[in-house]
């Protein structure tokens, strides 16, 4: 079959665009790095909206043209859909595969079938992380693998030892989370918690509670219970058969 004339000039100019295209791209970062040598610059690309190019760097998204006249950080809201364009964006940067989590070094809770399956980096003296696992009582058939994470203040570790140190860890968790009630007994075990608190640092998890679903997405702060349960119904489904 041959191609008309007119389809191989446009296939030919398409081929010759592309790398000029990749090359623009290239020039930006360049520019961007030489600008702002101590930030972090990983990619560049058109963003889909008027002339702005996405950068990010690690997990933050923010803004530039061409020419890196500006830069502009802040949210981008798509007016027709009104999504959050740079929220999704950042989630799927900091999307960590679940089964990279050092499981093993997490308290395991299973309620059900235990059939679905989140992680919480949490610390004993996080008031939203207590306020949460209340909630996650009534949630059903659902396996919780909590990370003791203690960065908030001076006794969280030796509550977080405490914890681990106890005899059953799941029973002490949760009489700690929803009694405040602190594991007796000398907690002199050995523990995971520094290997946990290195692991989560070079994830960049500040704060507490943070869950991570099984699709690999991060959500920072606890959830309302009903977007929970929509969120852990998606991230099974995504899951592959």
């Amino acid at each position: 079959m041959r191609i008309p004339a007119f389809l191989s000039a446009a296939f030919l100019a398409l081929a010759l665009a592309l790398p000029a295209a990749a090359q623009d791209l290239d020039r930006v970062k360049t520019d961007l790095r030489k600008k702002f040598p101590e930030a972090q610059i990983d990619t560049v690309r058109k963003s889909g909206y008027g002339g702005l190019l996405e950068v990010t760097g690690g997990s933050e998204v923010f803004y530039t043209d061409e020419k890196t006249s500006f830069l502009l950080l802040g949210t981008l809201i798509d007016t027709k859909t009104r999504e959050n364009v740079t929220e999704v964006r950042v989630r799927k940067l900091s999307a960590v595969k679940f089964d990279s989590l050092p499981l093993e070094s997490a308290i395991k809770v299973v309620r059900g079938d235990g059939s679905r399956k989140i992680a919480i980096f949490a610390d004993p003296n996080c008031g939203y992380c207590k306020r949460f696992e209340r909630e996650l009582v009534g949630v059903s058939d659902i396996t919780v693998y909590t990370f003791l994470y203690p960065i908030l203040s001076p006794d969280s570790t030796q509550k977080s030892k405490a914890v681990w140190c106890a005899p059953d860890r799941s029973k002490a968790w949760m009489d700690l989370m929803l009694k405040d009630a602190v594991p007796p007994g000398a907690a002199n075990c050995e523990t995971p918690i520094e290997k946990v608190v290195a692991f989560g640092r070079d994830k960049k998890i500040s704060g507490t509670p943070t869950i991570f679903f099984e699709d690999g997405e991060r959500i920072p702060g606890a959830m309302p219970i009903a977007a929970f349960e929509k969120r852990l119904a998606d991230a099974k489904a995504a899951r592959p058969q």
